[in-house]
């Protein structure tokens, strides 16, 4: 039986103190893979923002019915659709989806397709400045392909 003392207890207390940032960081990291048009200037100001919010991004080229199809193919329905795919922990996010909408998803883990925001609302990430604003809708995209509303973005006064 190992025999503790104050001094190896007070020791070891240290070293976890001085450990779990770094062991914060590890768990955090998260791995988003992007599927994008290389001419599309907003895609890459999303994924840059992304970048900026800890995540790690790899992009992909893909191009018109090619991408189109990628989509349609992983249960992502045609009015959702938006400009550009992630794919990241077998969630799909399609289009301008804020970074804390992705970690909420992550978080709760709903049984669903993933997040969707179609179309290119002005203000959401990505698309121009958050305080000019319009309103949006982040929306639930179910395996059945029934979407909902996850997260609503008033319009910035």
């Amino acid at each position: 039986m190992p025999n503790f003392t104050r001094r190896s207890f007070l020791s070891g207390a240290a070293s976890l103190a001085v450990l779990a940032p770094q062991l914060g960081v590890a768990q955090t990291s998260l791995g988003i893979h992007v599927l994008k048009d290389p001419n599309c200037g907003c895609c890459e100001a999303w994924v840059r923002i992304l970048q900026a919010e800890g995540f790690e991004v790899t992009t992909e080229t893909s191009f018109g019915t090619l991408l189109i199809r990628h989509k349609l193919d992983n249960g992502i329905p045609q009015e959702m659709i938006s400009c550009h795919t992630g794919e990241i922990d077998g969630y799909f996010i399609e289009g301008h989806v804020p970074p804390a909408d992705i970690r909420r998803l992550l978080s709760e883990r709903p049984d669903a397709v993933g997040l969707a925001v179609p179309g290119m609302p002005y203000g959401s990430p990505g698309m121009g400045p958050e305080e000019s604003r319009e309103a949006y809708d982040v929306f639930l995209i179910r395996r059945d392909g029934r979407t909902e509303v996850f997260t609503r973005y008033e319009a910035a006064s």
